[in-house]
């Protein structure tokens, strides 16, 4: 049985180990030992280790066949992803691994005005969670090119799931951006990108980077009426772009800034994909209908 190795078990591993495990063995690294028992429910071996200590790591190497990196980059440290790149020195150690999947963001294209914007477009990484992103990124298909592993790099928008909408935002009643001067922002199902991480592994082309973005063209604001429509919570108030920048915190800020959409026509035809939700609209019509 062919083993594979998750590095970040959140949300998003969880629901991929409940499609790997009939399969394959799965080991999960994870520096939180009062997870181990709900890792080992889920059919997980736990690995300690800390991405942040190369020397935790040792028992990584010639581990897997396969490698799924979830892990984001650490919250400091310039533009430099020090935890990829300690991942990649374990793996260069022993047998090397077949594959690694990596998840990125579609923040490395920065504010793209609302244009569509395809797999080729300029990176262009506006803040520095986004640039260690791409330090990540391009670590990771380097080392690729260079040791002959098959590298895929996912890009992956906003992520929802009927436990994961921003139900608190709403209910707290921050701002929007006014519709005439509002960003498009980009959505994936949690389950449709579980699903395009087993789709990857089967079909993926080595060292290629796919969108894993939905159907839908919404505006952030937009997004956001829909939500609280399917919930029966009021509409959040609509400011002007500039207000917001003087009213609403950074880290807000950096998401709101940005305008893209995201194709997706390479996911679904070199990965074989037919979306279980295809977009945001269809997905909190269905929640409305079950209340």
């Amino acid at each position: 049985m062919k083993r594979i190795l998750i590095v970040g078990c959140g949300d998003i591993a969880m629901r991929v180990a409940r499609l790997l495990r009939v399969n394959y063995r799965l080991f999960g690294l994870l520096r939180n030992t009062t997870r181990f028992v709900e890792l080992r429910e889920a059919g997980i071996t736990p690995m300690p280790g800390d991405l942040d200590y190369a020397i935790s790591l040792r028992r990584l190497s010639g581990l897997a066949h396969t490698v799924l990196h979830f892990a984001p980059p650490p919250n400091t440290g310039g533009e430099n992803d020090t935890r990829t790149r300690n991942l990649l020195a374990v793996l260069s150690r022993g047998t090397l691994p077949e594959s690694i999947v990596y998840i990125s963001t579609s923040g490395v294209y920065g504010d793209c005005a609302g244009e569509y914007v395809t797999e080729t477009h300029t990176l262009n990484a506006q803040t520095a969670r986004a640039q260690r992103r791409v330090a990540a990124e391009n670590k990771i298909r380097s080392w690729a090119k260079r040791t002959g592993v098959r590298a895929i790099i996912l890009r992956v928008p906003g992520i929802y799931a009927t436990d994961r909408l921003p139900l608190q935002r709403l209910q707290q009643g921050t701002p929007a951006i006014l519709d005439a001067e509002d960003s498009y922002t980009n959505h994936i199902h949690a389950d449709d990108l579980a699903h395009i991480v087993m789709a990857a592994l089967r079909h993926a082309k080595p060292n290629r980077v796919y969108h894993t973005s939905d159907d839908s063209e919404l505006k952030m604001g937009d997004y956001f009426d829909k939500v609280a429509e399917a919930f029966d919570l009021p509409h959040v108030p609509r400011i002007s772009r500039e207000q917001a920048q003087q009213t609403l915190p950074k880290p807000l800020l950096s998401f709101m800034n940005e305008s893209r959409r995201l194709t997706n026509m390479r996911m679904k035809r070199e990965l074989k994909i037919t979306l279980l939700y295809p977009t945001v609209s269809d997905t909190l019509k269905t929640i409305q209908k079950l209340k």
